[in-house]
C-alpha cells in the first residue's frame, strides 16, 4: 500500500514538469510576436510553480521518492521561464534597441545562471536573499507599462546588482510576514497586467498606477521587512 501511495506522489513531479511544455507554448507565441498570449504561457507556469511546491513538502516528497529530484526538476524549468524566456519577450517586445535587448538579455541570463546556483537564496523567513531572478514579473510588468529604453536599462541594472546583494525579497506564499495583504496585492498585480495585455497595453492612467503601486509593494516589501526584523532583534 505504501508503494501504491508513493507511486501516487509522483503526480507532483509531473505537475512541475508541466512547466516545460508551457514554456514551449510561450516561445512559440514570442517567436510570432504575442506578447500578451507568451506571457499567459508563463503566468500560467508561474501558478503551477506555486502549487507544486507547498505539496511536494506537504506530502514530504523528497523523502519518499529520493530517485526523482524535485528541486532540480524545478530549477531548469524555472529558469527557462522566469529569466531566459522573458530575456527573449524583451528582445521580442521592441522597446529598446537591438543592441541594448541584446545586452539587457545576455545581463539576464547571465546573472540569472549564477543566482539559480546559490545553494543559499533562501532565508528564514521564507523569503530570498537578493533578487531572486524573477524576471518574468519585471518584464513583465516593463512591457504592460510599455516603459522607455532608460527606465528598462535601469531596472535590468538594478535588478542584477540586488541579485548579489543580502537584500531580502518576499515568496507571496511562503513569507508570513503581511502574506494575507501580499496575496491581495499580487492578486491585483495579475488583474493589473491582465488588463494592459488584453487591452494591447493601451491602458488607462489608473491602470497604469494600480500596476506601478502593486509592483513596487512586491518589490520592496521584502526589503522593508528585513529592516523591521533587524530593528526587533536588535
Amino acid at each position: 500500500m505504501r508503494l501504491k501511495n508513493n507511486n501516487k506522489l509522483f503526480a507532483i513531479h509531473l505537475l512541475t514538469a508541466l512547466g516545460a511544455p508551457l514554456a514551449l507554448l510561450a516561445v512559440i507565441a514570442g517567436a510570432q510576436n504575442d506578447l500578451p498570449l507568451m506571457f499567459l504561457w508563463l503566468f500560467i507556469a508561474l501558478f503551477v510553480d506555486g502549487l507544486d511546491g507547498p505539496l511536494a513538502r506537504h506530502f514530504e516528497v523528497a523523502k519518499r521518492l529520493p530517485r526523482w529530484s524535485g528541486a532540480i526538476l524545478d530549477l531548469v524549468i524555472d529558469y527557462a521561464t522566469y529569466v531566459f524566456l522573458p530575456a527573449f519577450a524583451l528582445y521580442q517586445s521592441g522597446l529598446t534597441s537591438d543592441l541594448w535587448a541584446l545586452i539587457c538579455g545576455s545581463v539576464i541570463v547571465y546573472s540569472g545562471a549564477i543566482y539559480f546556483a546559490d545553494g543559499n537564496m533562501k532565508t528564514r523567513s521564507g523569503g530570498f536573499s537578493g533578487f531572486p531572478g524573477v524576471w518574468n514579473m519585471v518584464i513583465a510588468v516593463l512591457i504592460g507599462l510599455q516603459a522607455s529604453q532608460s527606465v528598462i536599462l535601469f531596472m535590468v541594472a538594478l535588478c542584477t546588482i540586488l541579485t548579489f546583494l543580502p537584500v531580502e525579497f518576499v515568496h507571496p506564499v511562503r513569507t508570513k510576514m503581511w502574506r494575507p495583504f501580499t496575496l491581495i496585492v499580487l492578486a491585483v498585480w495579475v488583474g493589473g497586467l491582465a488588463t494592459s495585455f488584453a487591452q494591447s497595453f493601451v491602458i488607462s492612467d489608473l491602470v497604469y498606477w494600480v500596476i506601478t503601486a502593486t509592483s513596487c509593494y512586491l518589490f520592496a516589501a521584502g526589503a522593508l521587512q528585513q529592516v523591521i526584523i533587524g530593528q526587533r532583534e536588535n
